[in-house]
């Protein structure tokens, strides 16, 4: 275990000194397996490699490609406009409008920065324009993108799949009904936060023409989710990575034709964005997947259930155990290399108190999204605060309210998932 401690502590260092994750998990896998000693530096390559050749891999850039062009055209605004007429009219309605926005891309992207940035473009400028404040906007951004990674299809739960053998098929459903859950805590956050503050109400006239017409012009995202995941995925007629490739078709087809605003220029754009995110993403796989695989042969998540359940045999306080120690690596890390760093360490603490692994699955996928608007490294929160240009604190203090629902939500989902729909 003291090469495990080691490798940690210098992962940790380094991330706190400010290096990429990447790097830093890369470092405290080498000075690992340098105080191991006995075994081979090439089995480090070998074993990143390995962590990026699942095939249900190949789903992340078909679905970044997917959203980054849908955000990109006239869809993004019409659905914008659907979400405005439907609840624009409430206190706290334009808050709420970014909410169902996300809620609506979210069954497209599987990506919670992809959401903040491609849709907070669009939402925070509004959002201030209509006289709001800057934080607010940026709060109710930041907050609501992490739909995108909890409504499948749901590219933190790919990853989850290829780290614990579960299937895609069976978390993307457990996560539909925890993602609209949230999303109505998120829009009641909205409410409230205006409602005390007295923001402005947004004039949106609601007549059943116009509703017909947004409907008809935003039912192309909305068929994505509908028709693509639910029954492609769940009927077993396409696999998760042939679902991303028709998404991605569906795409660039409805562009064409049914919108008319793709042309070469902007796909090579779309493409070129895609595979840089992808680039991202894939490098925190490979050497996660290094890291994983040092914790593994030192027996380390073995050793750590032994530990605690050796402590107490409370199941109700190892639970509770899980959701802080997610809660304060959510803070500190992306999901990416969180979910492949933490599911080899937590999946024999679950089984030993009977938590089934969907169950497991979803309870990390929605504790750590906190972590994504949470400081000291939340990327949403970063993202929506640059985009509105208001400063960490003020944003972070608009977001309490935000954090106390989510927090709720996150223990119901910890403590009844039956409530959720979800596999025990």
């Amino acid at each position: 275990m003291f090469e495990v401690a080691l490798a940690l502590v210098v992962f940790i260092g380094l991330l706190l000194l400010g290096v990429p994750v990447a790097y830093s998990v890369i470092a405290g896998t080498v000075v690992g397996l340098f105080a191991i000693g006995s075994l081979p530096m090439e089995a480090l390559a070998q074993q990143s490699f390995a962590g990026a050749t699942d095939y249900s891999m190949l789903a992340i850039p078909f679905f970044i490609l997917t959203a980054d062009l849908l955000f990109s055209g006239k869809l993004g605004a019409q659905v914008i406009g659907l979400a405005t007429r439907l609840v624009g009219r409430f206190r706290g309605g334009v808050g709420m409008t970014s909410v169902l926005t996300n809620a609506v891309f979210a069954g497209v992207s599987g990506s919670a920065v992809a959401d903040a940035t491609g849709l907070g473009k669009v939402m925070i400028p509004w959002t201030k324009k209509l006289g709001y404040p800057a934080q607010y906007a940026a709060a109710v951004n930041a907050s609501s993108s992490v739909l995108g990674v909890i409504i499948p299809p749901s590219i933190p739960m790919i990853l989850f799949s290829a780290a614990s053998g579960a299937s895609v098929a069976a978390i993307f459903n457990a996560g539909l009904l925890p993602g609209i859950v949230m999303a109505v805590f998120l829009m009641f956050a909205c409410w409230f936060i205006a409602w005390r503050h007295r923001y402005p109400q947004v004039k949106a006239k609601l007549t059943m023409k116009r509703l017909l017409i947004d409907l008809l012009v935003a039912t192309p995202a909305i068929l994505i989710p509908v028709i693509l995941i639910r029954v492609f995925l769940f009927t077993g007629t396409a696999t998760v990575t042939e679902v991303s490739v028709l998404a991605a078709v569906y795409a660039i087809l409805i562009r064409v034709t049914m919108y008319r605003d793709l042309n070469w220029k902007s796909f090579m754009r779309s493409v070129a964005e895609s595979a840089a995110s992808t680039a991202v993403v894939m490098v925190l796989i490979m050497f996660s997947a290094a890291l994983s695989w040092l914790l593994t042969i030192q027996e380390a998540p073995q050793k750590l259930a032994t530990t605690l359940l050796g402590t107490t045999d409370n199941h109700h306080l190892i639970v509770l155990f899980i959701v802080v120690i997610l809660i304060i690596t959510g803070m500190f890390l992306d999901m990416a290399p969180a979910i492949l760093l933490l599911t080899p360490v937590l999946m024999p603490l679950a089984d030993a108190i009977g938590m089934g692994t969907i169950h497991l699955g979803i309870l990390m996928v929605c504790t750590l999204a906190m972590g994504l608007y949470t400081p000291p490294v939340g990327t949403t929160l970063y993202i929506s605060a640059g985009i509105g240009r208001v400063g960490i604190t003020k944003v972070t203090r608009e977001l309490l309210l935000f954090y106390a629902l989510i927090l709720v939500f996150v223990l119901v989902i910890a403590y009844a998932p039956q409530l959720m729909l979800i596999p025990l």
